[in-house]
């Protein structure tokens, strides 16, 4: 390595069309909002503090080469975006990373190039990366090389929410509400089905008490409802307003969400295991109420969820989990599952998934997740054409091993004849937008005899044969004869 070698630091700065992406992951989570200061350290060309700032939130940033005359301001939110990546020199690396969390009110963003597939050989090796063609240094992390990074450097417990982006808070309480939001079950409020006279009285006034259990599975505490006098000075209590609600809907709607949301719980707390599980006073106060409101005890609560994880490491137990799995797709040695229905499925397989996504954080352009049950891997699969393609087309595939952590990547976008789907009904549930659609032609193709030859018709390629085959074609979700010319 010669050394005269300059790094251009500053051509590795990219132009960008929209928010990159760890900016946009924190405002698609509520870390980034009007009420928020944001700070851009290393901002390159600026294009996230203006698209940012442009939102009406109040924005600023700071670059050595760019804007090197703006102060490096404190913000309560500072976004340390693929900065770390390309600094070549180790001890400055560090310094930033520790100069951008000093600046920091409430979260620190850090994104980084990650490793999924090893760099060309004929790239030139320099300190502990590499120099591109441009001249610019590169440093690629592997997911699980970066926390470790991060943690070991701020001695913090950084958050992953995607491949190379990780959160860091500031409040312990905080950090513990998000990681616990991911796993929340979306749920709906019931609908009323007898219109009692005393509902229809007070309907505008139970609104907020009905979205509030369906939100958290139980009755709030005081402090935690907005028109908390209101109901209170009425029915007395919040058990007798929510009574009032019972008798116009349907109560087995509302113990279902409960234990959907006690679920949830148990799921939160299985994958802190893995990490320093919070001590009880430094969970978020809501997070404490839902405790008390579902368990004996917080103990009890992290021995049953306990219980659920350990049984992970029993031989059969996520193939068995799979097989007797209502949702997803059964094949010989996986189950697929929409990512829709992930709250849906049985604890021990979200923990599963969650050991996953506790390392690479939520995949965004994920349709599917697949469960291997002959090996300890978890995949996620794109389809962007699902609900639109009544036979997608895999775009690219993520796995993480789950006793390694090593992630592999494929893209299958520039294959000339991709893998497809069939039957995409099974992989979702009836609720899903398109789900009769769906079923509809999969009973069209079957009664046509189109799906009887699997192997055949598991690509693009295979596909369009049979169909030819047959002299059918598909246009939109149903299957038309070719019309002889």
């Amino acid at each position: 390595m010669p050394e005269a070698l300059e790094i251009e630091r500053h051509r590795a700065a990219i132009a960008r069309p929209d928010i990159s992406r760890p900016v946009r992951l924190a405002i698609e989570g509520s870390i980034l909002n009007q009420d928020t200061t944001f700070f851009d350290y290393g901002c390159g060309y600026g294009g996230d503090v203006q698209r940012v700032k442009n939102l009406g939130y109040t924005s600023t940033g700071w670059d050595p080469y760019y804007y090197p005359d703006v102060p490096r301001t404190a913000a309560d939110v500072v976004n340390l975006g693929y900065v770390l990546n390309v600094i070549e020199d180790s001890e400055e690396r560090r310094q930033s990373l520790i100069q951008a969390w000093e600046l920091t009110g409430k979260v620190l963003i850090v994104a980084a190039q990650i490793l999924i597939n090893a760099p060309s050989k004929t790239q030139l090796a320099y300190n502990d990366g590499i120099v591109t063609r441009r001249n610019t240094f590169q440093k690629y992390y592997e997911q699980q090389e970066l926390k470790t990074y991060i943690d070991e450097v701020l001695n913090v417990d950084a958050v992953p929410i995607a491949l190379g982006v990780y959160f860091v808070f500031r409040d312990e309480a905080e950090k513990e509400s998000y990681k616990a939001i991911r796993f929340f079950s979306a749920t709906s409020t019931p609908r009323v089905r007898i219109p009692t006279k005393r509902f229809e009285d007070y309907q505008e006034q139970l609104q907020p008490l009905m979205a509030f259990f369906t939100k958290r599975g139980r009755l709030p505490v005081k402090g935690e409802l907005e028109n908390e006098q209101e109901l209170l000075s009425e029915f007395g209590n919040f058990r007798r307003a929510f009574g009032v609600v019972l008798q116009a809907t349907d109560e087995a709607e509302w113990d279902a969400i409960a234990y959907r949301r006690s679920l949830d719980i148990q799921v939160y707390l299985a994958l802190t295991h893995f990490d320093k599980r919070p001590a009880w006073q430094k969970l978020a106060p809501e997070m404490r109420h839902d405790i008390k409101a579902f368990f004996s005890s917080y103990e009890e609560a992290c021995l049953v969820a306990d219980q659920k994880l350990f049984s992970l490491g029993k031989p059969g137990v996520i193939q068995t989990a799979c097989e007797k799995s209502k949702i997803g797709k059964h094949t010989r040695g996986a189950l697929y599952v929409h990512v829709s229905v992930l709250a849906a499925l049985d604890p021990v397989l979200r923990i599963c998934e969650g050991c996953a996504s506790r390392t690479i954080g939520r995949i965004d352009e994920a349709t599917l997740i697949k469960y291997h049950t002959d090996k300890p891997q978890i995949s996620y699969l794109s389809y962007p054409e699902f609900d639109t393609d009544p036979h997608p087309a895999l775009k690219a595939s993520i796995g993480i091993d789950l006793k390694t952590l090593f992630v592999t990547h494929r893209d299958y976008e520039t294959r000339a004849n991709p893998p497809i789907l069939h039957r995409k009904e099974t992989f979702v549930t009836s609720d899903y937008p398109g789900y009769e659609e769906f079923a509809k032609l999969t009973q069209q193709e079957q009664e046509l005899g189109l799906l009887n030859s699997k192997s055949d018709i598991g690509t693009r390629e295979g596909w369009e044969k049979c169909l030819a085959a047959y002299r059918v074609e598909i246009r939109g979700h149903q299957v038309y004869p070719i019309q002889e010319s």
